[in-house]
Parts: structure tokens; sequence; C-alpha cells
């Protein structure tokens, strides 16, 4: 029996099933606001019928944007249109999550498919970047600044607030975003980290600006389900690796984070990658083993059956997808018929149900 399109339950939230789209950024937002393009890229993967679907790295201050054109919730003018994103989310049986994020030193970036060159701090498109240690992610890029711990604890503060916001926003899903060599990773990597004070060196300390984000948004997500994303390795030699994740899983466990979302790499350039189908599922199935928590895979997952396969060999809880949902954003449709299983179809699509089939 297929066990992906089963229901799912954390001690929360119940998703109607174990397909859930992954955060991707879609560079179309103005001065951190969504407009109807956000609307329906989220939507139409709700009508899809995919078990959750998770905004966009969104960020906590302008500052932590990735681009000028990201999504943000630094401000209460932002929720209005969340709402309606998350109303519509639900009303079609999903359960709407978002990103929390902030982009440290990989800010300021110019949009993909126009180069992703970082711009300018004093640039109409650009800001001054901040990060643990001085040091820049490219060699052209422009240097961060190091935080200070005055500066840290006041973004703390910034994720706290930018929590309560995606509350009243109606998202059933918060994840932190502490992966892909963004900010919080950014200071879990001694690749990256280069401070001496609380916040840098040792492991305890390294972790330190995550956890005490995590503190902070549990304490004002108490109906919301707690995720974190992390790379679960550098990929690079000296760096963060899978043994430091599942000691940090364990601890966030006790710290009543619900779901580890695997994925990796991001933190520095000379990253060696073998990139291929599953190639990050091991990761998953460390971490799942070791510390018992709930993980969700990710990584050039593309069809019903690969999902399936994870699932039944217990590598993982929960699959997120992104690529494959950009090119197929009925994706769960497809690949219930692929693996035979009976799912509802939206209404107004059903009369395609048995006429056009796929898998």
């Amino acid at each position: 029996m297929a066990i992906l399109f089963n229901e799912f339950s954390l001690p929360r939230i119940t998703l109607p099933n174990r397909l859930v789209v992954s955060p991707m950024c879609q560079y179309s937002g103005h001065d951190g606001f969504a407009n109807d393009w956000h609307l329906v890229h989220l939507g139409q993967f709700a009508i899809g019928k995919a078990g959750a679907v998770i905004q966009e790295a969104t960020a906590v201050v302008p500052e932590g944007r990735i681009s000028f054109w990201d999504l943000g919730i630094w401000k209460d003018d932002h929720i209005e249109k969340y709402r309606q994103i998350t109303a519509f989310i639900k009303a079609q049986g999903s359960i709407p999550g978002i990103q929390l994020a902030h982009a440290g030193r990989k800010g300021s970036d110019n949009k993909p498919w126009q180069g992703r060159a970082q711009f300018a701090p004093d640039s109409e498109y650009g800001w001054q970047t901040v990060a643990p240690s001085a040091i820049p992610f490219h060699e052209k890029d422009h240097t961060p600044i190091a935080l200070t711990i005055t500066e840290i604890r006041d973004l703390v503060v910034r994720f706290r607030e930018a929590a309560e916001r995606a509350v009243k926003a109606g998202y059933d899903i918060i994840e932190i975003h502490a992966a892909h060599g963004y900010l919080i990773h950014q200071f879990l990597s001694p690749l990256v980290n280069q401070r001496t004070d609380a916040y840098g060196g040792s492991f305890e300390n390294r972790i330190r600006f995550l956890l005490e984000i995590v503190e902070v948004v549990a304490e004002v997500t108490t109906d919301q389900s707690l995720w974190v994303r992390i790379s679960a390795s550098d990929w690079a030699d000296g760096g963060w690796d899978v043994a430091q994740s599942v000691a940090l899983t364990n601890i966030l466990k006790e710290k009543g984070v619900e779901v580890i979302d695997v994925s990796s790499g991001g933190a520095v350039r000379h990253q060696q990658i073998d990139v291929g189908p599953n190639y990050q599922v091991g990761f998953a199935q460390t971490i799942k083993e070791g510390t018992g928590l709930t993980t969700a895979a990710v990584g050039i997952i593309t069809s019903g059956a690969q999902a399936e396969e994870i699932l039944q060999k217990q590598h993982a809880d929960l699959i997120l997808v992104a690529r494959a949902f950009l090119d197929d954003p009925h994706l769960a449709y497809h690949a219930a018929q692929e693996l035979d299983v009976n799912l509802a179809w939206a209404d107004q699509y059903a009369r395609a149900k048995e006429t056009i089939k796929r898998g």
C-alpha cells in the first residue's frame, strides 16, 4: 500500500499527505510585499493537493533579503496579502507554511535570470550585508560587516516579531531557514564563522544563534508546527557535517522543533557536491535514525515512485519537492495516478482525471 498519500500527524497539525512544496524564491515582490503572482504561484500547488505549501524565504528585516525583490515580514503591513494567500491554501485542503530567513552575506543579489551578481551597498537595489565574520562569499562580493553581539540579539528579536506576524497571517507551519549558506548557517559553519566570542569557535557557541531564535519563536507559535531547515553538510573539509547535524537536531528536538527539513551545501563556494537523484536523502536518514525526530527529504525527487520508495525504506517521513513542482504544479495528482492511489481532484479539474493520465 502506498503511504505517500496517507495523512501524516504531527503534534500540532495533520498533513493530508506527505508531499510538500519546498520554499522557492520568486524574486517578484517589492518592499517585501507579496502580490497576485505569489497568490497564484502558491495557490496552484494547493489546488493540486500538495499536503503543505511552504512560502519562499521571507526576510525578517529588509537587509535579510536575498534580493531586493524577495518577500519580507518585517512590518505589519505585509500581513494582509499573506492572509489572502493562507486562506486560499486552506480552502483547498492544504497546509500553508512560511520560511523565516535572513540571507546574511549572501544578500543584496540580483535576480538569478539577470546574473545574480551582488549589488553595491550604496546602489538602488543593494545594501550593506552582514555576517558572523567579515568574510565575503565570493571574491567579487562586497565584504560583509561582522555583527556585534548587540546586533545579533536584536536579530533574535526580529525573528520573534516575524513569527508573531506569521501567526497572525494564518501560517500553520513556521520554518526557520538555517541552511544554504544564509545567515544562521553562516554561524553554524566553522568555515564561515571565525568569531572568538560566545557565538563562535566551539559547536555550542556556533549553534547559539539558532537556538536563541528557536526559543523565542517557540514562545509565539503555540498552535503552529515549528520546523527548521538545515544544510546537513557543507560538502567541504573542515566544515559543518552530518555528525554535527545529528547533535544539533537532538537539541532542537528538546526545544519543540517538530520537523527537520534536511538539505545541504551553500556555505562556501569550494564545496564539492555529487548531485543526482536522492543525493541528500542519506542525510535525512542518518538524522532520522540518530534522533528519532521527523525528517523531510529533499533533492531531485521527481516522481511518485521515487518518493514512495524513500518513505517505504523509512529514510525520511516527508518528501519536499521544489523544481519538479515548478515543472508540474499538479505533481501530486500525477504521482497518485502513478501509484494507483485514488486522490480526489479539485471538482473544477476532475473532468481531466480519467481522460488524461501520466505515469
